[in-house]
């Protein structure tokens, strides 16, 4: 009959959209899936990323004061460290290359005491500047055998030591260069770019090598230092008129950086005396960013 024809079609036709609506859904389902899995995909990247970020550990440069040890009187009259240290902002200070330093994503520790492979072990980089002499100290400490088997055996293992010394008569020379000595450097204890008054230019270095510390610079200033002699390992970064200024050697894993004067302090990083056309700054971001890639991770 053709109500009985008519329903058997409206039941097909309903029995087809319930097909179209369960393959509809089927479809919606898969793609809310999919794109489930690639939202959580991308939060477990994001998160990976982030947990790397926050789980790998800063590099740290560590400062020597321990060979390097000099007091004064503040203004209230308490001893304070000065000379060469992180927290000394006054024109013998480090505390704009620290600054630079941590910019460089870095972290900043000081040693107060002997080296030793255990004390030197959380460090990356390894500063030892300025030793001291006996009318800068009452009693220096000199570097001993022991420090340097320990520094060299650091250094072996990967460690990167930064040497900066200073000209005759205001470093001491002896023990330093019994430490230098085992990576194919020597201080010469002499005396170059003696500066008179604002004679800036006798201590003004313009013409480098290709090197990554002297990328984007073009004058540097580096007053009455010590020459260097290389031999062996080492390898000269800065030279002029024959004269080796920076010098860089490579043992095991490691690396050392010397140059004769303490040359990032305060002083001579910004325009309080220095003209503008000179880059100590910038050649100071330049050496740790390229000392902390010397690293071993």
């Amino acid at each position: 009959m053709l109500w009985q024809r008519r329903t058997r079609e409206t039941e097909t036709r309903m029995r087809a959209v319930k097909k179209q609506m369960a393959s509809g859904w089927m479809v919606v389902m898969i793609l809310l899936m999919s794109s489930s899995r690639s939202f959580a995909g991308g939060i477990e990247a994001r998160l990976a990323d982030s947990t790397a970020l926050i789980t790998q550990p800063e590099k740290i440069v560590l400062l020597d004061c321990h060979f390097n040890n000099e007091w004064r009187k503040d203004a209230a009259g308490n001893a304070v460290r000065y000379h060469y240290v992180w927290q000394d902002t006054t024109n013998s200070g480090f505390s704009i290359l620290g600054g630079i330093i941590r910019n460089a994503g870095a972290s900043l520790d000081t040693l107060s005491q002997s080296p030793s492979v255990r004390n030197l072990a959380n460090a990356d980089i390894y500063i030892i500047v300025d030793p001291d002499t006996p009318k800068e100290t009452v009693s220096p400490n000199y570097i001993d055998n022991q420090s340097i088997d320990a520094i060299v055996q650091w250094v072996k293992d990967g460690g990167v030591l930064m040497l900066m010394g200073n000209d005759k008569g205001n470093a001491e020379f002896k023990h330093f260069n019994q430490l230098a000595g085992r990576f194919g450097i020597h201080f010469n204890e002499d005396s170059r770019n003696r500066v008179v008054g604002k004679e800036y230019s006798v201590g003004a270095f313009d013409s480098f090598p290709d090197h990554p510390l002297f990328k984007g610079v073009n004058r540097i200033f580096v007053k009455e230092l010590s020459t260097l002699k290389i031999q062996n390992l080492a390898t000269e970064v800065l030279s002029q008129g024959g004269d080796v200024i920076m010098a860089f050697s490579k043992m095991g894993k490691g690396a050392v950086f010397a140059i004769g004067d303490p040359w990032l302090y305060n002083e001579y990083m910004d325009q309080r005396r220095l003209p503008a056309d000179y880059d100590n700054a910038r050649a100071a971001e330049n050496l740790f960013r390229w000392l902390l890639a010397q690293t071993q991770e």
